[in-house]
């Protein structure tokens, strides 16, 4: 069983002149220098450090890192477009600290920041660079060093998830909508490569389908294929290591306009309909910026959102929606499928109930052995009441993958806490998803704009309207039902449902450059 060290990282957002920051991620420092008026490039300089990451045989951590600019002081934000794409391209400075390296995806969205050799511990960088190519987002030279020219810097704590083979679904017969190596065949299906996958279940194989039983989902005699273009997990991705938390949500949130906050709004009428806690969500907006009640409850998982929700905050970050093949991959990693399995391994879970501590990023869990946010708990100590937890709450010095609750690559709160929205492939919507990224721009309306993702309302041109094509997977803080919260179990994973619940959440993805 591998151990990790594992502790929950907060996006952290910097503008000119200042800093903000939270738990162990730390972006400082953060100024504008070495304008060339020729390229219409800028460069963002900063340091940067995170406790706890690693780099082994198996894989590794990453900061997934980028840059929003506003040129009216900060009454409207937008996406800063890196100026070269590839490892280490040239003009962006890896600094000086631990040697890091930094990768630029094709599109230019952000910067991966992760380590250049096998070690572990803290990340510790100072004068970090990278080029902003400010001409590419119609930025004129003079606006560009202008005393109205801001930035934020976001930083958001990522996993590596490697190229290579695994297993999908499980050989209980009883989980719900499990995949399974044809009709009498209570075994996983084994994703071997990123070839399409053929479900033949009027000829019992070679893959067979379990439907769950949701509307417009794949029935148990269809037949179907998951076509190569759709992610199905075998080729390398980057995953977020933890939920969305309710600091990330706001700090997304305050960078809106005014109408696309509006829709984004997730303490109206259509979500929690309060700007108080309610079931542990403590987001809090009327008019102007979103706070949380009581300043202090950043760091815990961000319930209440909806499908298009998530999109919207995955196409502002410049990643994706995870699929529900990459949800299993992130889970199991290579190993042997279990019967009835949790993220970590096995079967053994024990839910919280019991918060040591103040609920200010610090707290922890007393219980003896918990791992796992569920079964309804109505929790004693800290803030109390029912909900989800700190993400990364189970993480300590002393605990192995299950103590901590770690899937095999070190992605958290995979199973419990929060559902999480996936694109499923129980049914064609679904199957449309190529896995493009987003570019950080929303409609007018706040809406993510991709087409090949689940929901789009492409007649009315107002982006992820809909959900059609999406699903939940790994159980939340209210499911009493274990089985929910198992790798396999298939519950909800071809819902197509549009509500902000309290049970909702998740986190975004990006194939790797």
């Amino acid at each position: 069983m591998k151990r990790r060290l594992l502790f929950f990282i907060f996006v952290c957002a910097l503008v000119i002149p200042g800093t903000l920051c939270a738990n162990n991620i730390n972006i400082t420092n953060v100024f504008l220098t070495e304008q060339d008026s020729s390229a219409h490039t800028i460069k963002v300089q900063f340091d940067i450090s995170w406790e706890n990451s690693w780099r082994d045989a198996v894989n590794n951590d990453a900061a997934w890192v980028f840059v929003k600019f506003s040129t009216d002081a900060g009454v409207t934000w937008k996406h800063a477009t890196m100026k070269k794409s590839g490892q280490n391209p040239y003009g962006f400075s890896a600094g000086i600290g631990t040697s890091v390296d930094m990768i630029v995806p094709g599109d230019l969205r952000g910067v991966f920041i992760q380590r250049e050799e096998n070690g572990k511990g803290t990340v510790s960088v100072q004068r970090a660079q990278l080029v902003w190519g400010y001409g590419m987002d119609g930025v004129s030279d003079a606006d560009a060093n202008s005393l109205e020219t801001r930035i934020k810097l976001f930083g958001i704590e990522m996993v590596y998830i490697p190229t290579g083979s695994f297993q999908a679904g499980d050989a209980d017969a009883s989980l719900t909508g499990s995949f399974k190596a044809g009709l009498l065949q209570d075994v996983p299906i084994n994703i071997g490569s990123g070839s399409a996958l053929v479900f033949n279940n009027a000829d019992y194989g070679p893959y067979y389908y379990r439907s769950a039983g949701q509307p417009g989902e794949f029935g148990s005699g269809a037949t179907f294929t998951v076509p190569s273009s759709f992610p199905k997990g075998y080729d390398a991705f980057y995953l977020m290591k933890y939920e969305i938390s309710q600091g990330q949500w706001t700090e997304f949130f305050n960078t809106l306009t005014a109408d696309q906050k509006i829709t984004r709004d997730i303490t109206s009428a259509s979500g929690k309909n309060s700007d108080q806690a309610t079931y542990r969500n403590a987001v809090s907006w009327s008019v102007g910026d979103a706070t949380l009640v009581n300043n202090r409850e950043d760091d815990r998982a961000c319930n209440y959102l909806s499908w298009m929700d998530l999109c919207a905050y995955a196409d502002w970050a410049g990643l994706r929606p995870m699929t529900e093949l990459e949800f299993e991959k992130a889970c199991r990693g290579p190993q042997q499928a279990v019967k009835g399995e949790f993220a970590w391994g096995d079967t053994a879970i024990t839910a919280a109930d019991t918060i040591s501590g103040t609920e200010n990023g610090m707290e922890t869990i007393s219980t003896p052995g918990a791992n796992a946010c569920y079964n309804a708990a109505d929790f004693q100590g800290g803030d109390g009441g029912r909900g989800p937890l700190r993400c990364g709450i189970f993480a300590a010095t002393a605990t192995d993958r299950r103590g901590a609750g770690a899937g095999y690559y070190g992605a958290m709160e995979l199973t419990g806490n929060i559902w999480e929205h996936c694109v499923t492939i129980g049914n064609t919507v679904g199957l449309n998803f190529i896995g493009s990224h987003g570019d950080g721009i929303l409609t007018d309306s706040g809406n993510a704009t991709n087409t090949d993702w689940p929901g789009i309302d492409s007649t009315a041109a107002k982006g992820v309207t809909g959900a059609m094509g999406s699903g939940l997977r790994g159980g939340s803080w209210y499911d009493t039902d274990v089985a929910k919260l198992t790798v396999a179990g298939r519950h909800f994973a071809a819902t197509a449902d549009t509500n902000r619940d309290s049970r909702y959440g998740g986190r975004c993805a990006r194939t790797a450059p």
